[in-house]
């Protein structure tokens, strides 16, 4: 138990990572201090939940599913679209292997079969989790246009395609047609309270 019990420390430093990497695509776009990983897999966690709460799956699996989805990115990095074309990736499931090597086996099995299912997209936790990550790109990608940064579109386009769930394709009609601080007003002005309202 000692020698897991070491194992698992190492691994959530090596997942506090995931903080520190930034995602490489708004880089491309020209993004000087762009989020990190873990930052886009908190609010695609989020999504997720509230995805899966929509359309009638279980959120707190949808949640789960969507912590782990870029876990990997910790050895890999978070490589741009464009080096799809020149490198060739290990599966994420074979990543996660190598990630949960000697943890303890409740904690192995559950990285590692949230990854699975993740990779699957057989059940609706995970398209749901799936749409959460593409739908977290297409609001930040719209925050970030929002911020003055107008070479962000084929983000926008790749991500509202690559959408599958009737919920996910609605707010994200919904996001972009709103501003991403249109929130702030009405909550500064109380809109968003149903008594004042």
């Amino acid at each position: 138990m000692p020698e897991e019990l070491a194992r698992l420390t190492e691994f959530v430093y090596e997942i506090g990572l995931l903080k520190r990497y930034k995602r490489s695509g708004w880089l491309v776009a020209g993004v000087a201090a762009p989020e990190s990983i873990a930052d886009h897999s908190f609010r695609a966690a989020v999504l997720a939940g509230v995805l899966a709460a929509l359309e009638g799956a279980s959120p707190e699996r949808a949640v789960l599913l969507s912590l782990f989805h870029d876990s990997q990115e910790t050895r890999l990095t978070d490589l741009p679209y464009l080096a799809k074309r020149y490198v060739t990736r290990m599966p994420n499931e074979q990543v996660t292997a190598d990630q949960v090597r000697g943890l303890p086996a409740p904690v192995a099995d559950l990285v590692s079969g949230s990854v699975a299912e993740y990779e699957q997209r057989t059940s609706l936790e995970s398209r749901c989790a799936r749409d959460a990550d593409k739908l977290e790109c297409l609001l930040q990608a719209i925050e970030y246009r929002d911020q003055g940064h107008h070479t962000i579109q084929p983000w926008i386009d790749s991500s509202l395609a690559a959408l599958q769930t009737p919920s996910g394709k609605r707010l994200a009609d919904e996001a972009l047609a709103t501003g991403s601080l249109d929130w702030l007003h009405g909550a500064v002005n109380g809109e968003d309270d149903p008594v004042a309202g």
